[in-house]
Formats: C-alpha cells, structure tokens, sequence
C-alpha cells in the first residue's frame, strides 16, 4: 500500500493565549499542498519501520511508529506493518511533514488490518499525538480553533500559485511558543470568514491575516524574515511565515512568476509549487 502524506500551510496563525493545561489556543486556517512524503505499509508479524532519511530516524520519536503502536494500543490489534517512509517535506518547516505522515499512518493502517474505524474515531486518535495530526486525517482546508483540533473543514477555492520556500534553518515548535512575543487587538471576523471574502484580493490580507510567531522567529532567524522579503520582492501578492516556521509561502498569480522566484533562491534552500485549485483537482 502506497500514501501520499501532504504538507499544510497555515493561512494565518492567531496566538489567542494560554490555557491552564500548558497548551495554547490558537486560530488557523489550515490549506493542503502538493509537497508530500511518500510511506508504503505491508503486513508483517511485527511492527518495523524504514526511513530514507537522516532528518526522520525510525526510532521511537518518529511520529510514524507511535501512531501505529497507540492504534495498536486503542484497538487491541496484534497484527504488525512494515512502515517505510520516503521524506521529502523539510523537518522543523512548519509544514507539517510529521503530523502529516502519522495521519497516513493511522489511515493506511485502518485499512491494511481491516478495522473500519470512521474518520470521527480515527481523529480522536490523531489528536493524542498531536493537533495537526487531525487536521491531516481528511486533510483538505479547514478553520481550526482550540489547540488546532477542533476542526471545520470546508471546501475552499485557492486561485494562485502557491510558492513555499523553506530556508536552510529549522525551528523547533516548543522554542517558537516560549519565545512569543504575545499580541492581542485581533479583527472581529474570523480568519476564515477574513480569506474567503477575500482571497481575490490578498494584498489586502496585510491587516487581518498575520502570523504571531513571525516577530520572535524573525528576530532569531533574520534568513527567514529575508525569505519573506524576497518573495513579496519578486511579486508574491502575499507572503507569510507557515506555523512556528521556517518555510514562508507566497501566493503568484502565475505559474512563470512563481517559477522565477523559485529560482532566485540558491540550493540550499529547498521548494515547492501547489497549482491553482489545487484541492479541488485532487477529489
């Protein structure tokens, strides 16, 4: 069995404040891309991964194998996979390369050991080993609010190209939170009411849709601040730090734009182009 696990940007990122469990509440507006890992599952007596990485070993901080061992757990399955993962989405980008290999996990698993389990259930799974996780069940775009879990999805229409940049540093998502420079004074509408009225025109994005990770993460990492910088340059019609960073996106009103952008950057710093209508061309 061969998955496609994508990447997600974050269309705004709205730090509300922080709650008595030592987590934050947040306000995001979740889009899938093109960039994706590649795992393919086979039975096996026991549970065994491969990753055709550095970046992602296959030990037991993978997000891989700890979500196939709590399926195995919440279900009381003794059957056993063989997980091998083909990375391509940078770690510590901010795009959700690991959540989004778990989730495929969870669901390729639901299939290769025949449990049926709704995406409700398999969600309730996802979310203990991380809020993106359940985004990345159905994937697709959707508002999300709480810690990232409690999900709309939604079927939304993306008219640009979508350029991600990932410069050559990682960010660890735990230091991002301990260094948030808090702000507050947030539009009344939502972040999703704010991007479907009006992504035709996103330079007007400016005042409502920000990220609040970018004036710490700036401060610390000026190369992803000049990533930033040098996409609007080029003729990003917007452009904005994804989750706790590294990777900036910037969205082209064309493919040739988008392309010559791309390579203004030099090697070290690695890509990605989702088309227009991306989600919609996938169902």
């Amino acid at each position: 069995m061969i998955l496609q696990a994508n990447a997600k940007i974050n269309i705004g990122l709205r730090i509300i404040g922080k709650r008595a469990d030592g987590y934050h509440d947040l306000e995001t507006f979740f889009y899938e891309i093109q960039w994706h890992d590649e795992l393919e599952l086979k039975t096996s007596a026991r549970l065994e991964m491969v990753s055709h990485s550095a970046e992602a070993p296959a030990d037991d901080s993978n997000l891989c194998l700890r979500a196939a061992r709590l399926l195995q757990e919440i279900t009381g399955v003794t059957a056993g996979a063989f997980i091998t993962l083909h990375k391509n989405i940078p770690i510590g980008a901010g795009l959700g390369g690991g959540s989004s290999d778990a989730a495929a996990v969870l669901r390729g698993l639901n299939s290769l050991w025949n449990l049926k389990l709704p995406n409700d259930e398999l969600r309730a799974i996802a979310v203990k080993l991380g809020a993106d996780v359940a985004f990345f069940i159905e994937g697709g775009s959707a508002y999300a609010t709480g810690r990232g879990e409690i999900l709309k999805h939604f079927p939304f229409t993306m008219p640009f190209w979508i350029l991600v940049v990932a410069p050559p540093v990682h960010v660890a998502t735990a230091w991002a939170y301990g260094n948030l420079k808090q702000k507050s004074g947030y539009a009344a509408k939502s972040l999703q009411t704010i991007v479907n009225e009006q992504i035709h025109n996103p330079k007007s994005f400016v005042l409502d849709v920000s990220n609040d990770f970018e004036p710490s993460v700036f401060e610390a990492f000026p190369i992803i601040q000049q990533t930033k910088i040098k996409l609007l340059s080029a003729g990003a019609q917007f452009a904005l730090m994804s989750g706790s960073g590294s990777s900036v996106f910037g969205l082209f009103e064309t493919e040739a734009a988008a392309k010559h952008a791309a390579a203004s950057f030099d090697a070290a710093f690695r890509s990605s182009l989702t088309p227009p209508n991306y989600l919609s061309r996938q169902q």
